[in-house]
């Protein structure tokens, strides 16, 4: 069984606490994706919801729900949905299955280097939390039609040589694509006329999703992108409201958070995971940004 959204992850055992669960497709399938159809798919866990499915995925997962109702947990956000919707999940994240009631339509699974620069992109590159978003009956037909064909592929053993894998490749590149298109052009017509500046904070913002348990300091990133830390802040500051700093220390946080709440790791074993030698600077920068301490934030998720 694939442990994604969809499927619902088994509850995660004391054994597997020192760590949060990271699930990856090559240990359950010999395909780089998967692709699976939902239809009237239910599944309720929200009256016993502790450790149940909590788990990170290595891969990306694209959902396309035609019709249904869905409520998920990411990085400690509720994320709902219903009727005709898109959402992805990134690499990373970790997440859960609530509650899904009478849902028709299909997810899949793929791994990172499948999925073109050009589509990683567009989610990675995302100033805010990514959302479910609407489409309409002309989309939900666009989606399906390209998803029974990749499905009818994928079934087909007869595929597995070099040539069959192309067919295949092109199938998983329109369909997730078609994903990039829609929510590119939400994010664009947020962002119409796209600047320097917002180019900018594009870019400090992936990398510092990629480097933030070595790099801590504003300056170190203005290096990298070659721009002073002064114009960094002002540039960072004028598109989102928050100075660099903030963005940088958010992404801390969430990574604290997760393995305080997901894990029995200690407070000093969680630091030292950031990146922070000094234990206690940790504590107080987390009390600092969460007006609680790290102990009473895992005492409040128990």
């Amino acid at each position: 069984m694939i442990r994604v959204i969809c499927s619902f992850a088994e509850p995660v055992s004391e054994e597997m606490k020192q760590t949060i669960p990271t699930y990856d497709l090559s240990d359950i399938s010999k395909h780089r994706f998967h692709i699976k159809r939902m239809d009237q798919h239910t599944y309720d866990t929200e009256d016993n919801l502790k450790d149940k499915g909590i788990h990170r995925d290595s891969h990306y997962i694209f959902t396309c729900m035609e019709s249904g109702h869905v409520k998920m947990m990411v990085d400690f956000n509720i994320i709902e949905a219903k009727e005709s919707t898109i959402f992805c999940v990134l690499p990373g994240q970790v997440h859960q299955g609530l509650l899904m009631d009478q849902v028709n339509g299909w997810f899949i699974a793929i791994k990172s280097d499948l999925v073109p620069d050009s589509v990683r992109s567009v989610f990675e590159e995302f100033l805010e939390g990514i959302q479910p978003l609407t489409i309409d009956k002309n989309w939900v037909e666009k989606f399906n039609n390209t998803a029974t064909l990749l499905h009818s592929f994928y079934q087909d053993e007869t595929l597995a040589s070099k040539e069959g894998f192309m067919v295949i490749q092109s199938l998983l590149h329109s369909f997730i694509g078609m994903f990039a298109f829609k929510y590119s052009k939400e994010n664009y017509s947020k962002n119409v006329g796209e600047s320097r500046s917002l180019q900018l904070t594009r870019e400090f913002k992936i990398m510092v999703r990629q480097n933030y348990k070595t790099m801590k300091s504003p300056s170190e990133y203005a290096d990298k992108l070659n721009i002073s830390r002064g114009y960094l802040t002002e540039v960072i500051r004028e598109i989102t409201g928050n100075p660099a700093q903030h963005w940088i220390h958010q992404e801390i946080l969430i990574e604290a958070k997760r393995l305080l709440a997901f894990t029995h790791l200690t407070v000093k074993e969680i630091a030292y995971e950031l990146g922070y030698t000094d234990h206690a600077y940790f504590t107080r920068l987390f009390s600092k940004l969460e007006d609680q301490t790290p102990s009473a934030f895992r005492k409040s998720q128990a």
